[in-house]
């Protein structure tokens, strides 16, 4: 069995598509702002590396020069330069005396206690160490070759590479009598803890490199193995790096030779907060964005369907009521809305023109037939149209709606219908009826409501044309019905009907006077007749008579009106 899917409302529809959309209008904001965030944080740690690279060189330049402030002064001690011309004296004699080695020993030891020094070594003019002295001494072997003369704009500085460590090593000429004589250089062991120093400085991380090998960084030691197992391309001076799935800025901020110092900081890390606190921001912006599409969205949807809901209703209002003369509200809300109506209500105008149309001509084929029936009797000719004017006038009298006047209107013009089943020879018979003649004239009214049962349209009038000869007692036919269960328009009806029948000739007797007439129903009124009817015709012709109450118990007299072979009315012999 297929379960069929009712489609969605149009506001759920609206609020749905409005709403999504505005929520997907969101999606390349964020995007955007990752981007755009994500740039700017890279443009950031680049100038925050630059930042940091004038800072370390001015304080590398400080550093330097309070270095070689501090050697210069030291390598003006008497002892120390008396001890190496010495030695260089004997040397060149060929005897070099082992003392004057550890004098020169001693001497390098004492300063780099002073200074704080690594290494305080004593170089000869070739750069040969003579002695060394200091923490990290047992590790600087004498006559390690060390590059002295004076490059890169002054500088003697070099990285020292050595079985016990890696060193930054700064040189300082000895002169005696203006004549160099030697050198003192001054080096740091390069550890975790002197680049750790840098990083200060630089704000940033520190690797050390000689050549492409990394020798000292400040750097976790995942990322160290990751750096280990990356090339940088020291061909320019900046770029970036993944590492461990980490983005990274870096900048050379030194040279030494072969050896660099590396500034490195992590996008991904200075992005993360940025990121956050910018996301938190979009995010409540997105929140209220979302919570005002939400209500726009709400309106909107409400403002599209609340005019089509009202349209909606009215239509299914007036389809309950089969309304086709009613009109839609024109609102004014919508454009298309009020043509939509505009036409409905022209539609509406022309079904109900065709309608009267058609109603108009089934009412006048009503009356050529009822015309028709009348017809077959010179006596009874206009009989129905009479009836069913008089009918009207007594129910307008009564204030009866207008609906109910129609129905009373057709259905007193089609009273007599079921005697198109009654042979002319009973109708028109001038004698007495036979009992079974009799029957076939009280069948006319159950042959005429099964006649109507076979036209949809005339179902309102059954009731009329079927009980019109039911009587307040109980005493008329075809069902015995009594008081209020007989059908007010029936009861009607059968007033008008009997009224016209007695003012009206027929063959075997005159027409008797309206007023005669009246005064008969009225003294039937309660039994044979509806009261209240009784009452309203008398009105209606303004006859002057006693109408007795609709519950007097009083029986029918010698001379009341009564029912002669069911043809027309008389009174009774």
């Amino acid at each position: 069995m297929t379960v069929r899917r009712h489609p969605p409302r149009l506001a759920t529809r609206t609020l749905i598509v409005t709403f999504a959309t505005s929520a997907i209008a969101l999606v390349p904001v964020f995007a955007a702002l990752t981007i755009e965030v994500r740039r700017f944080v890279r443009q950031g740690v680049t100038e925050r590396l630059n930042a940091g690279q004038r800072v370390f060189a001015s304080v590398e330049r400080q550093r330097d020069q309070a270095y070689r402030d501090t050697a210069a002064a030291l390598a003006e001690r008497p002892t120390l330069k008396a001890a190496l011309d010495t030695y260089r004296a004997e040397a060149r004699l060929g005897h070099a005396s082992p003392a004057l080695v550890e004098t020169l020993a001693r001497e390098a030891d004492r300063l780099a206690r002073r200074i704080a020094a690594d290494v305080v070594a004593v170089v000869d003019e070739e750069g040969v160490t003579l002695a060394s002295g200091g923490g990290a001494s047992t590790g600087w072997p004498p006559g390690l070759r060390l590059r002295v003369a004076p490059e890169h704009g002054g500088r003697a500085d070099q990285i020292v590479r050595l079985p016990d460590g890696v060193f930054r090593a700064v040189a300082v000429p000895l002169e005696l009598d203006a004549a160099p004589i030697g050198h003192l250089v001054l080096a740091a062991r390069v550890d975790r803890a002197f680049v750790g120093r840098l990083a200060a400085a630089a704000g940033a991380g520190i690797v050390v490199f000689d050549g492409q090998t990394p020798v000292a960084s400040s750097l976790p030691a995942h990322l160290e193995d990751a750096l280990g197992e990356s090339r940088l391309p020291f061909d320019a001076d900046e770029g970036r790096i993944v590492l461990a799935g980490e983005t990274f800025a870096w900048r050379r901020i030194l040279s030494l030779g072969d050896a660099r110092f590396v500034a490195l900081s992590s996008v991904d890390a200075v992005a993360r907060p940025a990121m956050r606190e910018a996301f938190r921001a979009v995010a409540a912006l997105a929140c209220l964005a979302l919570l005002l599409s939400a209500l726009a969205s709400v309106w909107l949807a409400r403002a599209l369907t609340r005019p089509i809901d009202t349209l909606s209703r009215e239509l299914e209002r007036m389809a309950a009521d089969r309304e086709t003369r009613a009109h839609l509200t024109v609102g004014g809300t919508s454009r298309e809305l009020d043509l939509l109506a505009t036409r409905f209500n022209a539609l509406l105008d022309a079904l109900a023109a065709a309608e009267d149309e058609t109603r108009g001509a089934y009412v006048a084929a009503i009356r050529a037939l009822a015309a028709a029936l009348d017809a077959r009797d010179p006596y009874t000719a206009g009989h129905s149209e009479r009836v069913s004017d008089l009918s009207v006038r007594l129910g307008t009298r009564l204030g009866l709606p207008d609906d109910e006047i129609q129905v009373l209107r057709v259905g007193a013009l089609l009273h007599d219908i079921g005697k198109i089943g009654v042979p002319d020879a009973i109708l028109q018979k001038p004698g007495p009826l036979t009992p079974a003649e009799f029957e076939r004239i009280r069948a006319h009214t159950t042959l005429g409501a099964r006649i109507l049962a076979h036209v949809p349209f005339l179902s309102a009038h059954i009731p009329i044309v079927e009980l019109h000869h039911e009587r307040p007692d109980g005493r008329g036919y075809p069902h015995g019905l009594a008081g209020e269960a007989v059908p007010r328009l029936a009861r009607i009806v059968h007033v008008a009907d009997a009224y016209d029948a007695m003012t009206t000739a027929r063959s075997y007797r005159g027409a008797r006077p309206p007023a005669d007439a009246v005064a008969e129903i009225c003294r039937g009124a309660g039994t044979e007749f509806d009261a209240a009817v009784a009452q309203a015709l008398a009105a209606e012709l303004a006859v002057d008579t006693v109408v007795p109450a609709a519950s007097s118990p009083e029986p029918v007299r010698a001379g009341v009106l009564t029912l002669v072979k069911d043809r027309s009315y008389g009174l009774a012999s």
